[in-house]
């Protein structure tokens, strides 16, 4: 009897279309080590567009030199912790030479009891 390993390999693609923004980033950016433009560029473009809204976190990680994030995000969850999340994820599918724009959704959630 002869056992047949079967391997598959699926791609889930789920697009996000909105009006043009400015400034056309959105949330994060992930700044590859040689992407077209570097930290110091984008810190440009957002401060033209948008001034003291975003926040560049340099990062150490093969491929990605930076990290360029709305400081409201950083206001309501840790600047390490952020990172992490955004990096466990955006660092798997950054490479040296991209620029990848992110969006990210932060939902507090807070629960009290009070004595009667």
């Amino acid at each position: 009897m002869e056992s047949r390993i079967e391997e598959k390999r699926r791609a889930e693609i789920s697009m996000h279309f909105s009006e043009f923004e400015m400034p056309p980033m959105q949330d994060i950016l992930i700044v590859g080590k040689r992407a077209p433009i570097g930290p110091e560029a984008a810190r440009r473009m957002v401060d033209i567009l948008s001034p003291d809204q975003y926040e560049i976190v340099r990062i150490e990680h093969p491929n990605v030199e930076a990290i360029v994030i709305r400081k409201f995000l950083l206001s309501m969850i840790p600047k390490d912790k952020l990172i992490s999340i955004i990096m466990e994820e955006g660092g798997k599918i950054a490479n040296e030479s991209m620029i990848i724009r992110a969006q990210i959704n932060i939902t507090v959630h807070v629960s009290k009891s009070i004595e009667l």
